[in-house]
């Protein structure tokens, strides 16, 4: 399978700009009318360029948006058979990939991906005269618009917004402005390389905190590469983790019933009904069609499906600025429990082959163990060459001896 955890990602190389082309070709056998974006990686006008030729190859329509977030494209793709991202989302600058939704927001499942992938060996070329057309449009007014309709501030608030450099960029300051917020906007010029590492974590991120606290800001918020994800900072300038953030939106919007991965924390078992898949948004999302208020995963990426299915980090943050308007986050995020966990990873080569070792029908799926005071996950990772591992305990100790336990499977398979 070409397809990860979310979509294609490697690193940027003459194979993937041919595996664009191809891939593009494939799409137009099912797909005649294609909405495509890319993020502000140097590399993604010649995928996005290659893509599209694949498509118009194929006879295809394509409407072509520029530089848009993920979400944004995913919103548009209601409009039309399918749509097109070019990203590698939270991933170095080196890296890059396709990203594939369906009408309703959500990616494309298994099914669709391996349908994709064996249309890729059989010709879709057309001649001169049975070429598609291309358009370039403006995808992100639909979108802006349809958060404003959702969304509002109830009170005068500051905050600080970080877009990393990517694609949120172009739009999450102006709509927080356009709210009545008044914004502190960081890195958020699309100039092609990232100021901060992309993937929005704590450790990378100290500097947004310190320009809450000195611009007595509200709150913080925090994209990823391409704006599927959103992470945020209280008015005390503190980091707030995936796991307690999810609680905040499922108690505000009263979501009784959440979906999420089997690497997120226990906690939200305390506020509402949990349904629990694989680790990946395309996982959260098909459930979310039967099942479920709202869903997401601990690394920030929120769905909520009577706007989208697919991760809207936008959204996010407008929600989150609402909260922030009506509530005191720090003061919510006091009465939230904390249970101890630890989130590591490591590069492997070979994460495939060691977590079938391990027993698992799925590296990505991974295997989770639960005990009487806590869990534990090894899954690889479905985007980079790492082993991923997650340990939650009651107390630090049950966390640490849970780690310890997994660390310790993983160097068992490593040296089998």
């Amino acid at each position: 399978m070409l397809f990860g955890s979310s979509g294609i990602r490697s690193r940027y190389d003459l194979p993937l700009a041919e595996l664009a082309l191809s891939l593009g070709s494939a799409l137009a056998a099912t797909a005649s009318d294609v909405v495509v974006g890319m993020d502000t990686r140097t590399s993604s006008p010649i995928l996005a360029n290659a893509a599209i030729a694949g498509l118009l190859s194929g006879g295809a329509r394509v409407t072509f948006g520029g530089i848009v977030p993920t979400p944004t494209v995913a919103f548009a793709a209601r409009n039309h058979d399918a749509g097109l991202m070019i990203t590698a989302s939270h991933n170095p600058e080196e890296y890059n990939g396709l990203k594939f939704f369906n009408p309703d927001g959500s990616s494309f499942m298994p099914p669709q991906q391996e349908a994709l992938e064996q249309k890729m060996g059989a010709s879709q070329w057309k001649g001169w005269e049975c070429q598609g057309e291309m358009e370039e449009a403006d995808l992100l007014s639909g979108h802006r618009n349809a958060i404003l309709d959702r969304r509002k501030v109830s009170r005068d608030l500051v905050a600080v917004i970080d877009c990393g450099n990517g694609a949120g960029s172009v739009i999450t300051p102006e709509l927080l402005s356009a709210m009545g917020i008044a914004t502190i906007p960081l890195n958020c010029h699309t100039s092609g390389h990232f100021a901060r590492p992309s993937e929005p974590q704590e450790e990378g991120l100290a500097f947004v905190g310190e320009m809450v606290r000195a611009g007595s800001a509200d709150c913080g918020v925090v994209h990823d590469g391409d704006a599927d994800r959103m992470m945020g900072f209280d008015g005390r300038g503190r980091f707030i983790d995936g796991d307690r953030l999810m609680v905040l939106f499922a108690r505000y919007l009263d979501a009784g019933k959440v979906v999420t991965t089997v690497d997120a924390s226990m906690v939200i078992d305390e506020v509402a009904e949990v349904q629990r898949t694989p680790v990946g948004d395309t996982y959260v999302s098909t459930r979310l069609r039967e099942w479920g208020d709202f869903g997401g995963e601990p690394s920030g990426a929120w769905i909520f499906p009577r706007h989208s299915l697919c991760p809207d980090g936008i959204y996010a943050a407008a929600l989150f600025c609402e909260m922030a308007s009506e509530w005191d986050i720090a003061e919510e995020l006091d009465h939230i429990p904390r249970y101890p966990i630890v989130r590591e990873s490591r590069p492997c080569s070979d994460a495939g082959e060691i977590l079938r070792r391990l027993g698992a029908s799925s590296p990505t799926d991974g295997i989770r163990t639960g005990e009487e005071d806590g869990w534990f996950l090894i899954r690889a990772s479905g985007t980079e060459p790492r082993i991923r591992i997650t340990a939650e305990g009651k107390t630090a100790a049950a966390a640490k001896r849970l780690a310890d336990k997994a660390r310790l499977m993983v160097n068992r398979a490593e040296s089998a």
